[in-house]
């Protein structure tokens, strides 16, 4: 005898709603197995990154800085002390030329030391290597109203800053912004 001969028709299809239930079940419980998986593909569906070792060396560079901002101007020089650093900080393969021409110009003036006494002493000390230097835009200096006299003395001025970016460049020197 079949085993939905023994139950009412009634019966028969109450079954069938319940195994739907019973399947959606064990659906949801699949589902929740498979959160965590889901959840860590969704936060990083294309993997991770890979880091590689890579040598530096022999490196000319010149940034062009113009910022009012003193955390950005301190964040140049950090960038280029490390760049000096993973370039071996040797000042025969490698330079590096901080080229200033904007609203950072009155950090660097002789008269501001009181205000910027912590910056200029991490830009000065950044050129005791003889790997970075820092010069000046005149043109762009004389604007803010400072002349040559006014400026720290680890600072080269230099006519124009345009003109030395391109002379720089023509000398092999890589452009940073």
């Amino acid at each position: 005898m079949h085993p939905n001969a023994l139950h009412p028709p009634s019966a028969r299809r109450a079954s069938a709603p319940a195994a739907q239930a019973w399947a959606a079940l064990a659906g949801l419980l699949l589902a929740a197995a498979l959160l965590p998986d889901f959840a860590q593909a969704s936060e990083a569906p294309w993997g991770h990154a890979r880091a590689v070792e890579q040598a530096y060396g022999r490196q000319k560079v010149v940034y062009d800085v113009t910022t009012g901002s003193e955390a950005t101007m301190r964040g140049v020089i950090s960038r280029a002390m490390l760049l000096a650093d993973l370039n071996g900080s040797d000042p025969f393969d490698s330079r590096i030329v901080i080229l200033l021409h904007g609203n950072e110009i009155p950090f660097f003036s002789i008269r501001n030391y009181p205000k910027y006494r912590d910056l200029m002493q991490r830009a000065q000390s950044a050129t005791q290597s003889g790997i970075i230097e820092f010069r000046m835009c005149r043109l762009a200096a004389g604007m803010h109203g400072f002349q040559p006299e006014d400026i720290h003395g680890f600072v080269t001025l230099v006519p124009m800053a345009d003109a030395e970016i391109v002379r720089l460049q023509q000398e092999g020197y890589a452009y940073m912004r």
